[in-house]
């Protein structure tokens, strides 16, 4: 499924529907793109809808941020300044917090070579090739079930706008 947003308002639409589908089981979801597409303001909106009340920050000094939720714990690994060396020492980090029960968001997933589990939602953001103010999220099932499930209920959600 792809989504077309033109301002940060559709960002934040797009966002809160997303949000609105997170339950206790959580998900693991990773975001590639280039710099600048939006890949954190939509991490940074979907966390303000699942109400966390902490400051929202990008993890690409500290590589990983952990929030609190009423819903289930949420992590935000940025891997930009990670090396292949730097990566192995996350490994099990990223292997923790590909179980059930934890929303995960992975930046700059495409430089975790091996180390994505096979069930992560994919998130594609890119700028349109005509118009830089146009951003496209490419949201990808990974051939998994539930993932199917969650993209089938986002559209229907970005539908009742």
């Amino acid at each position: 499924m792809k989504f077309k947003t033109t301002n940060l308002e559709d960002t934040e639409f797009l966002a809160k529907a997303f949000a609105s589908l997170i339950d206790e089981n959580g998900l693991f979801v990773t975001l590639t793109g280039d710099i600048g597409a939006g890949k954190t303001q939509f991490i940074r909106y979907v966390l303000n809808f699942l109400d966390i009340k902490e400051k929202i920050t990008s993890p690409s000094f500290v590589i990983l941020n952990e929030y609190k939720s009423s819903i289930c714990p949420i992590y935000h690994f940025d891997l930009y300044r990670l090396e292949h060396k730097g990566l192995k020492s996350i490994v099990e980090e990223l292997r923790q917090y590909s179980k059930q029960n934890v929303l995960t968001f992975i930046e700059w997933a495409e430089f975790a070579h091996d180390e994505i589990p096979a069930n992560a939602l994919k998130i594609d953001v890119s700028y349109d090739n005509e118009d830089i103010n146009i951003r496209w999220f490419d949201f990808e099932d990974n051939n998994n079930e539930e993932n199917q499930t969650f993209i089938k209920k986002l559209e229907q959600k970005l539908l009742e706008r």
